[in-house]
């Protein structure tokens, strides 16, 4: 296997995600995915109350702690599979939290659609929370480098009750003996019931201390929490357009990328090549996170040494073509547009001394795409349409 075909294996080129604009042509105007405005009731009477306490009457999970053997009881499949009340029951004896009372709630507005984020105070609570709602409760070990966790498909008891009551008091002469029958035909209706959110830690970005990068701490906590939020609606913008999140090297830098620029204004490949561990290039840190997005082999001499080269050569052409863009305050479709446009590229193509241009050349496609999608037309007489990207020729 010669180094072209090696390259081409660990570094896949993507080209199913290439394929897909004319069927995504509204990438920029996303519809809806799911219904928040429960949430959004959260958010607002969480601002009166405390908004641990309010969670914890409408999420099931929440009512019970962390403990062996837990899912396969009677009490608990009552409650996550059957939306009983076991608020009186002794086995529901609430999720234990360090400090309950910080727990923080947000309503985010992404490129994929508005999104909540739950947020704990400690790094032992964000632990307990994604056991809770990912992990039926059970003490599933947490590693030490998941920082977020995006929780999809959630069947929320809450939004079901509130649908029952809504249905009932649609129609006088409906009874809750009819009720069962309604229910089986809401299942297949997932959108009615099931949510999608993220649970976000406080702890520093890819466990990088603030001195390394020359900021303070408390400064670095604060980019820390915006780079993993935006890295993980990353994630979730290109499920909803490309249908993947993968555990990809890719992937990362395309995540990170919106994070970083949504943190410090620009792309910077350093703190990227820190985050992978490369920032002593060509020795690698172990345990950096690199290594988590590689197959074992993968991470065998020569094999390794031209993925870690592939990759810093792509972090840097990246950087040079964000460069080239507007600064602070980007507009979401070019936002959007870059994003496709790091997805339709794989990550040798973008790490080549034309990936720059390359990359300029998918952005503007995207960018036309998005903007003759608008659903208000702009005067041809104006700029305003023109793609931003500038050429490398």
């Amino acid at each position: 296997m010669d180094h072209k075909d090696r390259v081409s294996l660990y570094i896949p080129l993507d080209e199913k995600l290439i394929s897909v604009w004319s069927r995504y042509a509204r990438v920029a105007f996303l519809p809806k995915e799911v219904d928040i405005s429960m949430w959004q009731q959260y958010l607002n009477q969480g601002v009166n109350e405390n908004a641990w306490d309010f969670l914890c009457e409408r999420l099931v999970q929440l009512q019970f702690p962390i403990r062996q053997g837990i899912s396969q009881t009677a009490v608990y499949r009552a409650a996550t599979k059957q939306g009983v009340d076991v608020s009186n029951w002794p086995e529901a004896s609430g999720l234990i939290l360090e400090q309950p009372e910080d727990l923080e709630l947000r309503i985010h507005q992404s490129l994929a659609g508005t999104i909540p984020v739950l947020i704990p105070a400690t790094r032992a609570d964000f632990c307990a929370l994604v056991q809770a709602l990912t992990k039926r409760n059970e003490p599933v070990p947490i590693p030490d480098s998941m920082g977020a966790c995006m929780v999809a498909g959630y069947n929320n008891w809450d939004r079901i009750r509130t649908y029952r009551r809504e249905w009932l008091a649609a129609d006088p002469q409906r009874t809750p003996a009819d009720w069962p029958q309604a229910f089986r035909e809401l299942i297949p209706q997932k959108h009615l019931y099931q949510d999608r959110f993220i649970i976000l830690s406080r702890g520093p970005y890819s466990n990088v201390a603030a001195g390394a990068l020359g900021l303070a701490e408390d400064e670095w906590l604060s980019l820390s929490l915006q780079i993993r939020l935006e890295h993980e609606c990353a994630h979730y913008f290109t499920k909803r357009v490309f249908g993947v999140i993968r555990q990809h090297v890719h992937d990362e830098l395309l995540a990170d990328y919106a994070g970083i620029v949504a943190a410090n204004g620009r792309y910077r490949a350093d703190w990227f090549l820190r985050f992978m561990g490369l920032e002593n290039y060509p020795h690698y840190r172990p345990g950096a996170r690199l290594e988590n997005y590689l197959e074992p082999a993968w991470r065998q001499e020569p094999v390794f040494t031209e993925v870690k080269q592939v990759v810093v050569r792509a972090a840097h052409n990246l950087e040079r073509f964000d460069h080239t863009l507007p600064g602070q305050e980007r507009d979401e479709s070019l936002q959007a547009a870059v994003l496709c446009g790091l997805a339709s590229i794989g990550l040798d193509q973008l790490a080549a001394t034309k990936g720059p241009a390359l990359l300029a050349e998918k952005v503007c496609v995207w960018q036309e795409v998005i903007l003759d999608s608008q659903p208000t037309a702009v005067s041809a007489s104006t700029n305003e349409t023109e793609p931003t990207v500038p050429s490398f020729a």
